[in-house]
């Protein structure tokens, strides 16, 4: 075409669509010459048929008696020319953009690239038909049952899950099930994430994906995900039943079996890139359909402009491409029932046409405007690679996004890299450093202290240094900057007394993750001690190194039972999930009259409130926070220090009596009965107490 459309209408259905008399396919190559569709049957013959182009840019068919299960491919042709960002090269076989299933995987060794050995430049007329996915025909299917009654942000508690790791070796999912959606969604593991406390299950990327070349060169395969070919696909890999539709149906149940539980369902979704990787890299979808109108190219239009550091970057500054990000986002709540987003590298999404960060960006807004999405959980992993894509605390009130300065800062508290508590009391309650600007609400910090990227929590207490030899890199991939403490030994030891530190550590992170204002995230397993052997870098660990193993609960039983108390007192105590921001002033009864304390106030061990002298003391390693309304009241403190410090409680009117709910202690440590204001309380060293306190409410 000589002047191709910049998108398809609104009004165009793109990808294979079946109705009573077959099946419609339609693909947007405005830049093609030639469209053919490859029908492939059970025989692995291919019977070939020509598209219809039109002047909208998207090629067309119907084909009669075609039905779901059918596999399909596209061989688009034009010219190969580079320099003008075209690749076309017809003797490779593409996926569907928008295939809702997907099927087989990807032959390294085969003719998979759409140039030669010699050059990134030259085509490669070899055939991949038999070394790449294939798309599958789904027939439409309803909709999982919805959330009963979803619930508001300050109520979440997200858990991130590896679907496939978190039921691998679960000692009570059949075993034909382990690590599938049907094994996520089978009774006991969903009993045990309501007893746990969470209502909110991130999965980590299930979007169909596929290994990197050079992760396949090793043995390895990408466990994480993190490497998406479909974005309209559930994971093949994680069905039992089947991967030519049959991924879909079970993925559906799963979304249906959560939600009757009252969990909501967020994926984590990478639109930043695809599994295609640079030029250089294997061809199996958008690059051959159309490499400049899909990726963001250098100027020379030769070269990928890359700021996501996986070869490639998705370009949705491009209509055409944004409104694919947007179809399968709606897709992906609409048909497959799904509650939420975590958007990986979202700083990508944001880019410009000239590649610069853009934080009124025609993705945010529609989003925002989209009567489905609007009302959806939008959580940002707010940076990328490229300049300025650090972007935390930009995305705006109706964004959630992932807090690092939470992460790092709870890390270095706890280990003793820090000195005051200024910072502390910033984190607890909600960073309105970062957030509390332009209306946003505390609920825009997602608070981490740690994810599948990185250490478990109870590596974060027992190594110092990574050991990801089992990755293949000599132990030079991951992070060095880990905040972490051995508590004296490198890796697990037998000795009583540091495995006590040890727990106790986790102990008081879980402690403050879970007491903080925001939305906590919780990552699987860290609750039962799930270890990596000190595997900062698992991505590559389709194994026993990241699959979650249910018999560390009987060795961190108290880690379990600790983690279910703080959940349930969060749940109990609305205090805990401030939808707000706490700002100082006076708590009122019902006929407005003062009860003469605080919403927030900040306490020393002498039981007054904090000064500007003690809030400059780089010393000190002590602060109690004191949450309260006109019901109720709770004194939560944190001691980091190695000795026991005396506090004493403040009284009137700050409290009529002190009651401990739980502590990161041992039994025994902090009295049961009722304390009165004025007492002494003595907190063992390293330790968080929370207390429950009586108030004047103002009734009779």
């Amino acid at each position: 075409m000589d002047n191709p459309a910049s998108e398809p209408p609104v009004t165009a259905v793109l990808g294979a669509h079946v109705d009573d008399a077959g099946t419609s396919f339609s693909l947007w190559a405005p830049r093609a010459n030639r469209v053919e569709l490859v029908l492939v049957d059970d025989q692995l013959d291919q019977q070939n048929y020509d598209l219809e182009q039109y002047p909208d840019g998207v090629w067309r068919r119907h084909l009669p008696d075609v039905g779901g299960g059918q596999r399909y491919g596209y061989r688009v042709h034009g010219e190969w020319a580079p320099e003008l960002g075209q690749r076309f090269n017809p003797a490779k076989l593409l996926l569907d953009p928008y295939a809702k299933a997907i099927t087989g995987g990807v032959d390294y060794s085969g003719p998979i690239t759409d140039h030669t050995a010699e050059s990134n430049f030259q085509p490669d007329p070899t055939d991949s038909f038999g070394s790449v996915p294939l798309s599958v025909v789904v027939a439409d299917s309803p909709a999982p049952a919805p959330l009963a009654q979803p619930r508001p942000l300050e109520e979440l508690v997200v858990y991130e899950v590896h679907l496939r790791g978190f039921t691998k070796q679960h000692p009570e999912v059949p075993e034909h099930l382990r690590g599938s959606y049907a094994g996520l969604a089978y009774s006991s593991v969903v009993e045990y994430l309501v007893g746990l406390g969470v209502n909110a299950v991130e999965l980590l990327p299930v979007h169909h994906f596929v290994s990197e070349p050079f992760v396949i060169g090793r043995g390895l395969v990408n466990y994480w995900g993190y490497n998406s070919l479909g974005f309209f696909a559930p994971h093949g890999h994680y069905s039992s039943a089947g991967t030519t539709g049959e991924q879909v149906a079970e993925f559906k149940a799963m979304v249906s079996a959560l939600h009757e539980a009252g969990i909501a369902v967020i994926l984590d979704v990478v639109y930043n890139h695809t599994g295609e990787g640079g030029h250089e890299g294997p061809t199996l979808c958008l690059r051959g359909i159309d490499h400049g109108e899909y990726y963001r190219l250098t100027e020379d239009r030769r070269n990928d402009y890359d700021v996501t550091g996986c070869g490639n970057a998705v370009d949705t500054s491009k209509p055409a491409v944004l409104r694919m990000v947007l179809d399968s986002l709606r897709y992906w709540a609409t048909e497959m029932g799904v509650d939420g987003f975590r958007f990986d590298l979202a700083t990508t999404l944001i880019r410009d046409g000239a590649h610069h960060v853009d934080q009124n960006h025609e993705f945010k807004q529609a989003i925002a405007a989209d009567p489905v999405l609007s009302g959806k959980v939008m959580i940002a992993e707010p940076w990328d690679l490229g300049p300025y894509g650090y972007q935390v605390g930009r995305w705006g009130a109706d964004w959630t996004e992932w807090n690092d300065r939470f992460r790092g800062f709870t890390r270095d508290f706890w280990r003793g890299a820090v000195g005051g508590v200024q910072e502390l009391a910033t984190r607890l309650s909600g960073s309105s450093d970062i957030f509390d600007h332009d209306g946003r609400p505390v609920t825009a910090s997602l608070n981490f202290v740690t994810a599948h990227d990185g250490f478990t929590m109870r590596d974060l207490v027992t190594y110092d240094l990574k050991h990801n030899e089992a990755n293949a890199e000599r132990n030079r991939d991951g992070a060095d900057d880990n905040r972490s403490w051995n508590h004296g030994y490198e890796g697990e030891t037998d000795d009583p007394g540091i495995i006590a530190a040890r727990q106790r550590a986790a102990r008081n992170l879980m402690a403050t993750l879970l007491l903080s204002a925001g939305v906590p995230m919780i990552t699987a397993g860290d609750e039962l001690g799930r270890t990596q052997g000190g595997n900062n870098n698992a991505y590559c660990q389709d194994s026993p190194i990241s699959w979650l193993n249910w018999n560390t609960r009987q060795e961190w039983p108290d880690q379990e039972e600790f983690t279910r108390r703080l959940l349930k007192l969060r749940a109990e105590h609305p205090l805990l999930r401030p939808g707000s921001w706490r700002r100082h002033g006076k708590v009122v009864d019902a006929a407005g009259r003062s009860l003469g304390r605080s919403p927030i106030a900040w306490f020393n061990e002498t039981g007054w409130e904090m000064t500007n002298d003690h809030w400059h003391d780089q010393g000190r390693r002590t602060l109690g926070m004191y949450l309260s309304n006109a019901d109720e009241g709770l004194l939560i403190w944190f001691h980091a220090g190695a000795d026991p410090i005396e506090t004493d409680l403040p009284g009137a009117p700050w409290a009529l009596e002190y009651q401990v709910l739980t502590h990161s202690g041992t039994d025994g440590e902090l009295p049961e009965e009722p304390i009165a204001p004025g007492s002494t309380l003595t907190l063992p060293g390293a330790t968080v107490a929370v207390l429950a306190v009586k108030v004047r409410t103002g009734s009779r």
